[in-house]
């Protein structure tokens, strides 16, 4: 008898006849059989390596723990993760209220996992279990690697391993650490022996490395934050190459060890890809209201990873990585014949995308000269030469997938980084062929772009371009509009409140939107999330790279005054906008004059 999905529960283990099971996988998401998501990837890895695998979906750690006891002790590890989205940026807003949704939950429901997750679910597990080891994961164990700032607590925290009390963590896209982690058990090596694996974090009371960095201390970064601002940008530079080294972290009498990261090829990254996803949710939830995090992505594929925008606010590059790593033609291809046999598909794929859309194929031109570098922007403050950056491979692509049988449209959801374009569209034709091939075939009504502010100071400070080059964007999407008789409209994303945004930079966008008549609908108020420069800038006020003060704005009486300005259009808000931005402003000149 073949089962199509992995067992959640008891009673499917036992359907399977199986005595035991060698890994047991809690994440804080529900369990959708997707690769959009990460425990699925994770859960059929190991089952690739033929080990017996089961997931427990959002387990209840408010009662007698029995979720986490019903499948008993596995024979290698337990493994850990909070899901798709860190749990604390999945419960609250930028004002830290809690929401009262939570897209990774049936019928969106909020409350189905807790604030700081892979910690208490790690903690519980050693509680009960102690002698089995844990390994924990995905985005909020990745970006809490080392000592980070946490927004929600306003202080800095320690490597999440101190914590969470977990016996190692995978950072990044796990897949191939994990392979090779399994093949050392698989050969006999006990857990706590593997202290040298790729892309992985132990705390360690000695240092089994000859050559490594050695960052400052827990402890010194908690006293001095400048020492903290100079080690993240140690880490950021560190992370952008291409050969990275050791780096050790002193935690008290531990060390925090954080071995490089591993490359992946298009081959291994296809071979990820092609497990076998029911791409569904779990039967358990047949039942129930619908996943919304499943509905937005179910018809959607992932062409590939990486991202080199290197946005100060992100931490795609940290945890992702810089280089760019694409899926061959054919395995895209496979996985959309995969979508279209799907019982409700109805022709639209809502996405060929990525972290950045339209970055698939572009890599160095000369991978040595990629291999001295460490900036962590390839495309600012200008494109580097070395970046091949033709968008060719990505026009075949569309067009390829958008011929292909029972497939009506195929339209871009995620978003794109338009300046790579603009900026070298007078040297290479193909640069305004695919922004026209994405204008006239691929969007679905409305495409999203994301200039997030006007002010040139504030921009240095997200490493993103001039707002000129989306004006020239603007006009040009525009143009093509007109061309080809199309009523789409542009819809540009803006953050409020990031470093080194005042009142003055907010008035100064609102006036620029009003001159274009841009009127957001939606905006992002800017939330510190661990270990990106931008986070180091609003805890430290200094600029890691400069060690220039930045301004920031912590009150949530001036948080909630930038995002306000955004809609300077509606009539309720003008008056108070004007009334309270005199009044913030006199605030903060009194209290520069004591």
């Amino acid at each position: 008898m073949t089962f199509p999905y992995l067992p959640v529960t008891r009673k499917e283990v036992e359907q399977r006849c199986w005595d035991s099971l060698d890994v047991i996988l809690f994440s804080g998401d529900a369990y959708i059989d997707h690769p959009a998501f990460g425990a699925a990837v994770i859960a059929r890895i190991i089952e690739s390596q033929g080990l017996k695998i089961a997931v427990v979906p959002q387990p209840n750690w408010q009662d007698d723990l029995r979720d986490f006891k019903k499948l008993g002790k596995p024979n290698l590890f337990f493994a850990v993760t909070s899901g798709n989205m860190d749990s604390m940026v999945n419960h609250y807003t930028a004002n830290k209220r809690l929401r009262n949704d939570d897209a990774y939950t049936p019928g969106n429901k909020h409350g189905a996992r807790p604030d700081y997750a892979v910690v208490v679910y790690s903690n519980i597990l050693k509680t009960v279990f102690p002698e089995v080891p844990v390994l924990i994961g995905g985005i909020e164990s990745s970006l809490r690697r080392l000592t980070h700032y946490d927004y929600w607590s306003d202080r800095l925290k320690p490597s999440i391993l101190v914590d969470s009390k977990a016996d190692m963590l995978i950072y990044g896209m796990a897949e191939k650490p994990l392979i090779m982690l399994l093949q050392k058990l698989k050969r006999g090596i006990p857990f706590s022996r593997i202290n040298d694996l790729p892309q992985s974090v132990i705390l360690s009371k000695s240092v089994p490395v000859e050559t490594y960095v050695m960052l400052p201390s827990f402890e010194t970064c908690v006293k001095d934050k400048k020492a903290f601002a100079l080690s993240f940008k140690t880490i950021e530079e560190n992370s952008n190459k291409q050969s990275p080294d050791v780096l050790i972290q002193p935690h008290g009498n531990n060390y925090v060890i954080v071995q490089p990261p591993v490359s992946v090829t298009t081959k291994e990254l296809d071979s990820y890809y092609d497990l076998p996803y029911t791409r569904v949710p779990h039967p358990k939830y047949q039942n129930k209201l619908p996943i919304p995090a499943y509905e937005m992505i179910c018809h959607s594929v992932t062409i590939h990873r990486g991202c080199f925008g290197g946005c100060s606010f992100c931490s795609l590059a940290i945890h992702q990585g810089k280089f760019i790593v694409s899926r061959s033609l054919e395995s895209i291809e496979k996985e959309v014949r995969d979508v279209t046999e799907m019982s409700d598909f109805k022709g639209y794929i809502t996405d060929l995308g990525a972290p950045s859309a339209n970055m698939y194929n572009m890599q160095g031109k000369e991978m040595e000269l990629c291999r001295k570098c460490k900036r962590p922007s390839c495309i600012y403050p200008a494109i580097c030469s070395n970046l091949e950056t033709n968008p060719q491979p990505l026009i075949n692509l569309y067009q390829r997938i958008s011929r292909m049988k029972n497939v009506k449209k195929v339209t871009i959801g995620s978003g794109i980084r338009y300046d790579i374009h603009v900026r070298q569209w007078d040297k290479n034709r193909n640069h305004k062929e695919y922004l026209k091939e994405l204008i006239v075939h691929h969007v679905s009504g409305r495409l999203k772009v994301a200039p997030e502010h006007i002010d040139d100071d504030v921009l240095s400070l997200m490493r993103k371009p001039s707002f000129s080059l989306f004006k020239e964007f603007a006009q040009f999407f525009d143009s093509v509009n007109r061309q080809y008789k199309l009523k789409e409209q542009l819809i540009p994303y803006f953050i409020s409140n990031h470093p080194g945004s005042t009142l003055q930079s907010m008035m100064n966008l609102a006036s620029e939107l009003k001159q274009l008549n841009i009127k957001p609908e939606q905006v992002q108020d800017y939330t510190p999330t661990p270990m990106t420069l931008a986070s180091v800038m609003y805890y430290s006020h200094i600029n890691p790279y400069t060690l220039k003060p930045v301004y920031v704005s912590q009150s949530m009486d001036e948080r909630k005054l930038q995002k306000d300005i955004f809609f300077w259009y509606l009539p309720e808000k003008r008056k108070m906008i004007s009334k309270k931005v005199v009044s913030l402003q006199k605030l903060q000149l009194n209290k520069k004059m004591k």
